[in-house]
């Protein structure tokens, strides 16, 4: 079933020609609406903000709203089209039985630039990337359905697991889509799970204390965990070992490079749950499966863990690869759509991407391991990473997210490959000034800040994934 709504805001009403607002029938909010393809599952009013706001159309813009398959969905089409579709992909929401539709970060700069725009619910929560690359191809479709034009080129963007919806569906429908522009991605589908179980298992090795991994957790075992995270932090804060694990989780996530510092005590601090970030996201929570996958994802047997860069391991080191407590996978990423797909590194497209240097959510190295898989696919000259100095997940500015795009677009029109970061060079990364050429706006938190003088960033431009 559709439900379809559309809402012409006008340029030269009376109420803008007198400095008035514009009248519009604002719509009232409808309650959540059972899904017709997930039992369980609510689908909040697409016409509606979660805090009330009636979600109505840009000046000189339409807007198409409604619910398809157990998914909202929200398109909005400038009445200067210029024939060209951008589909959004949001980022993970937790595991709540209620989906909702948001706008993207740069809904107005596509409007503004005559782009038309579609985004989805999805009909799922949690991490279940397959549903999101499902419904965000088939906005494709939804839009010349409900619009009745068919675009031109289709782009597709995506933040945070949206980054790991966007990689896998330009992969997926190879035909689909003319360029892609994920940031602060996924883009190494389970390495960003190894990762999560690294930062733990090194933690209790530095700090003397055993934790389990139980493939099939118990009720009990999220409150033992909790116990056994209360003695690791005691052991590493302030402590010769603490700074270790910095040391560690620095080069498992991305390499010597500048702020590092900023970033693990800006993720120290947060919390989650009631336990520290980086432990609340412990594999061994949901028996490595993410919540979704068929098993144990998460391998560490052959990880060597660093915290130095000299050539050979050091006495420290190899003491710390003998104590640390080693996992074997016991499913992996899906060659397909389902459990947690497996992203190859093969686009057959342009695709521009940021990422935060200081991210430890989704870390800098998921940027890497990307570049990596389009170098060993023989694709790197289809793939350009730009570094931005924010320890924030997602914490791009306006100005950092429609520069790319602007430069994906040519890009795509011209065949002109624009500038990025050598993100797999180890002394382009460690360099003090790492970052700096394409971060707008100096970020308080992130130091020591060593960039040319910048325009500060507009107050609210903060992008965060939705």
């Amino acid at each position: 079933m559709i439900v379809r709504r559309a809402l012409l805001a006008a340029t030269l009403t009376a109420g803008i020609l007198t400095g008035t607002p514009a009248a519009a029938a604002a719509p009232s909010c409808a309650a959540p609406v059972p899904s017709d393809t997930r039992p369980g599952y609510l689908v909040a009013d697409p016409d509606c903000e979660l805090d009330g706001t009636p979600f109505t159309a840009l000046p000189g813009a339409t807007v198409h709203t409604g619910i398809q398959a157990g998914a909202a969905y929200r398109i909005e089409v400038p009445q200067r089209w210029n024939g060209r579709l951008v589909v959004y992909a949001h980022g993970y929401r937790g595991t709540g039985s209620t989906v909702y539709v948001s706008n993207p970060e740069l809904r107005r700069h596509y409007v503004d630039r005559g782009y038309a725009w579609a985004a989805s619910s999805y009909a799922t929560n949690g991490y279940d990337v397959g549903q999101g690359v499902r419904d965000t191809y088939a906005l494709t479709g939804l839009f010349r359905q409900v619009t009745g034009r068919t675009a031109r080129k289709v782009y597709i963007s995506g933040a945070s697991m949206g980054g790991h919806v966007t990689a896998v569906a330009i992969e997926e429908y190879p035909r689909a889509f003319a360029g892609a522009m994920p940031y602060c991605g996924v883009l190494g589908d389970a390495e960003l799970f190894d990762y999560f179980l690294d930062a733990n298992v090194t933690a209790a090795a530095l700090a003397g204390v055993g934790i389990e991994f139980p493939l099939q957790p118990d009720a009990a075992y999220p409150a033992r965990f909790a116990g056994q995270v209360a003695r690791i932090t005691t052991a590493l804060t302030g402590t010769p070992a603490g700074q270790t694990w910095s040391d560690v989780l620095e080069r498992r996530s991305g390499g010597e490079r500048p702020g590092f510092p900023a970033a693990f005590a800006y993720w120290n601090a947060a919390s989650q749950g009631g336990l520290p970030f980086l432990f609340s996201v412990y594999p061994g929570l949901s028996g490595g499966t993410a919540g979704i996958a068929p098993g144990n994802l998460t391998d560490n047997r052959h990880t060597v863990y660093r915290s130095t860069d000299r050539r050979w391991p050091t006495a420290a080191e190899l003491r710390l690869n003998a104590a640390v407590q080693r996992v074997a996978r016991t499913a992996y990423p899906d060659r397909g759509l389902a459990g947690v797909p497996r992203i190859d590194g093969r686009p057959g497209v342009p695709v521009l991407s940021l990422h935060g240097v200081g991210d430890l959510f989704v870390p800098f190295s998921m940027e890497q391991e990307y570049a990596r898989r389009a170098w060993a696919n023989g694709r790197s000259r289809l793939f350009v990473s730009r570094a931005v100095r924010t320890v924030a997940h997602c914490g791009f500015t306006g100005a950092e997210l429609s520069r790319a795009f602007d430069d994906l677009i040519a890009w795509t029109d011209r065949g002109r490959r624009p500038a990025g970061d050598a993100i797999l060079d180890r002394r382009t990364v460690a360099s003090a000034t790492f970052g700096c050429r394409f971060t707008v706006g100096v970020r308080p938190e992130y130091a020591p800040d060593v960039c040319p003088r910048r325009p500060a960033a507009p107050a609210g431009s903060a992008a965060t994934p939705g």
